[in-house]
């Protein structure tokens, strides 16, 4: 769905489709305590789906529209730490509520909140469409024109990578990991944790850590620059990481890696998303943003399917250990394509 929101945002208002997203989200929660069905529930998980495509690709564009070179880092942290946060939230509060009070009431009361958010849709959204971009011509023309610059390109292939890795692979595999590697209980020196409570803990402590990292991470970028550089870097970091895990058999030291490669994933996502917001700018604003987002999704998507297929046919420590040695190696090529890239413009 994302090209036909890209399409809608080319020609309509952010605070139209913000709305839109908004009365999506009412509809569907409350669909979820209220109705009883499959198919229902089915259809009901789909249109949320066309809800979190507006609200944002919606966000991307206003990031873009509004961020400078200064502050772009900064903004896409809080931007991203935000819907953590709102994340990590729903599944701790929403999960919790339900087994006290039933599912009706806290689907009813999370749609009144979304409901509550209107106003401030009305109040700050700005009613003209999404600034155009360099490329803004016709669709199938910007489209292909995007296409033709080499570092979109490798934005788009490193934005699908990392998707497909951290909210692909390693989000559906830790439990996975965890049990493969220390089975299907962790002795922790006073306790004792099963694996798929570590697993949500571990996964936990990033949502949570999530609004506060990645802004000061943004934030720390604006101020160095060259995050082409940093991205290499932290890439090399996580794929000798990713190595460890499967070596590593001391419980404490590999929970310690996790978080590390966990707080990792944070500071790679972030630049991403900053370097294709930063990327956007230049090449066309709803073309290069409805691309990246169809990407990352794509990746994200083919994750768990590739995990699972490889994990069974190599062994899971062995799929971790084949992960690390892809960040090895997407990290130089992403270091030569962005050389070529950089040394080309500055000509």
């Amino acid at each position: 769905l994302n090209p036909l929101v890209g399409w809608f945002y080319s020609r309509y208002s952010k605070q139209s489709g913000l709305l839109a997203a908004v009365m999506l989200a009412v509809l569907t929660t409350f669909a979820y305590g209220a109705l009883h069905g499959f198919w229902i529930l089915f259809v009901a998980r789909c249109l949320w789906g066309t809800a979190w495509s507006f609200l944002r690709l919606g966000g991307f564009l206003t990031i873009i529209d509004t961020a400078t070179d200064k502050n772009r880092g900064e903004f896409i942290g809080t931007y991203n730490g935000l819907w953590g946060l709102g994340l990590l939230g729903g599944m701790l509060i929403g999960g919790g509520l339900v087994d006290f009070v039933g599912i009706f009431p806290v689907t009813s009361a999370f749609s009144l909140l979304a409901l509550m958010t209107i106003p401030f849709v009305l109040r700050y959204v700005p009613v003209e469409p999404a600034k155009k971009g360099p490329t803004s011509t016709s669709p199938s023309l910007a489209f292909r024109h995007i296409f033709r610059h080499r570092h979109v390109w490798s934005v788009m292939t490193i934005g699908f990578m990392l998707a497909m890795l951290f909210f692909g692979v390693f989000m559906s595999t830790l439990c996975r990991m965890i049990e493969t590697t220390h089975g299907q209980t962790v002795d922790l020196f006073m306790f004792t944790a099963g694996a798929a409570t570590l697993s949500g803990l571990l996964q936990a402590l990033k949502w949570g850590w999530e609004p506060f990292l990645a802004p000061l991470v943004g934030r720390l970028t604006d101020r160095f620059g060259n995050r082409q550089l940093i991205l290499t870097v932290v890439l090399i970091l996580t794929g000798i990481l990713f190595v460890l895990t499967s070596v590593i058999q001391q419980p404490w030291i590999w929970i310690l890696i996790i978080l590390v490669v966990l707080l990792f994933s944070t500071v790679l996502i972030t630049l991403t998303d900053a370097l294709a917001t930063t990327t956007a700018s230049q090449y066309g604003k709803v073309e290069v943003m409805t691309t990246y987002t169809v990407v990352t999704d794509v990746g994200a998507a083919a994750g768990p399917l590739i995990a699972y297929l490889v994990g069974a046919w190599l062994g899971f420590a062995n799929l971790y250990v084949l992960l690390g040695g892809l960040l090895l190696i997407f990290a130089v090529a992403w270091s030569k394509m962005e050389r070529k890239f950089l040394s080309s413009s500055n000509k």
